[in-house]
């Protein structure tokens, strides 16, 4: 399994219980893996709302979650497809962390 970063960029308009819902989401759909291993959720770090340098999708604030996590890499393309498919989405990106 690799170390993973996962940064949201969340609709600044959504409400707390829904921001909380699609974390959860999100950490349920790496907890399960690829169905052979699972995954594991390091760290899940909200960064709070943030003015966006320009509008993506006619929105000017978003709130800022990190998620730091373990998986194996065939595990991303469904995390990749929940992300792509959420409107409250408006921007992600995955990197894969250093290894030492």
């Amino acid at each position: 399994m690799r170390e993973y970063e996962l940064y949201l960029v969340i609709d600044g308009g959504t409400e707390d219980e829904d921001l909380s819902a699609l974390v959860d989401r999100v950490t349920e759909l790496i907890a399960l893996g690829d169905g052979s291993s699972k995954g594991e959720v390091i760290k899940v770090e909200p960064r709070g709302k943030r003015r966006l340098a320009y509008p993506i999708k006619n929105k000017t604030e978003s709130q800022d979650v990190i998620v730091t996590f373990l998986t194996p890499p065939q595990a991303l393309a469904e995390l990749e497809r929940f992300l792509k498919l959420s409107d409250q989405v408006l921007r992600h990106l995955i990197v894969r962390t250093e290894e030492d």
